[in-house]
C-alpha cells in the first residue's frame, strides 16, 4: 500500500481503491479526527483531539478505546511497509500509565443588568493527544509494531503497547 493510501485510510476510512472500510473499523473510525502528520516506511505519527464517545464515565480515554487505536494505527504501519495485507492480531499488550482526560469546566454566565457571575454553564474541553506507531519487525510471517500514546502538549506518555501479527504467506500466482 502507498503511504498516501495509508493516509487517506487513517484520516477518511477509506481503502485503497476509495471504498470506505468495513463496519467496525468504520464505527471506530467515524467521526475520529485522526490526523496524520507523518507517514513513512515503518512508523507513523498522529494527533487527535479525544472523540467524546471513547470517553468513559469518569470522562477519561477508555482502556477499550485506546486498544482499538492501537489495533488501527499498528495495522497503517505495517501497510507502509508495502505488504498488500496486515494480517491477523495475535496479541496486543497495552500498558496504561497515565489518563488522557476531557476536562468538564464551568464557563461563567454573566447577567448584564446586575453584575452577576454565576458557574452554571458546563463544557468538556477535548485533550489532544499524539499516537506514533513504529515497526519493530516485519517478517515473513510474523510483524511486531510499537504503539505510543502521548499528551501533545508535553510530551507525556499516556500508553505504550505492543501489536503482534501473523502474515499470511504471500502467493506470487
Amino acid at each position: 500500500m502507498e503511504l498516501e493510501t495509508v493516509q487517506k485510510y487513517l484520516e477518511k476510512g477509506l481503502d485503497g481503491d476509495g471504498i470506505r472500510s468495513r463496519s467496525f473499523e468504520n464505527f471506530v473510525m467515524q467521526g475520529l479526527g485522526l490526523r496524520v502528520e507523518l507517514v513513512e516506511q515503518g512508523r507513523l505519527l498522529c494527533s487527535m483531539k479525544i472523540p467524546l464517545r471513547f470517553l468513559n464515565p469518569m470522562n477519561v480515554l477508555h482502556g477499550g478505546a485506546t486498544a482499538s487505536l492501537v489495533d488501527l494505527v499498528g495495522s497503517a504501519v505495517i501497510h507502509t511497509s508495502g505488504l498488500p495485507s496486515t494480517g491477523v492480531s495475535v496479541e496486543i499488550t497495552v500498558s496504561y500509565l497515565d489518563i488522557a482526560f476531557a476536562d468538564v469546566c464551568r464557563l461563567p454566565f454573566i447577567f448584564v443588568d446586575i453584575v452577576y457571575i454565576d458557574f452554571v454553564t458546563w463544557s468538556l474541553v477535548q485533550e489532544e493527544i499524539e499516537i506514533e506507531g513504529r515497526a519493530l519487525r516485519i517478517g515473513k510471517t510474523v510483524a511486531v509494531v510499537n504503539v505510543e500514546f502521548r499528551r501533545k502538549k508535553t510530551a507525556r506518555i499516556l500508553a505504550q503497547a505492543r501489536h503482534t501479527k501473523y502474515l499470511p504467506p504471500q502467493t506470487t500466482m
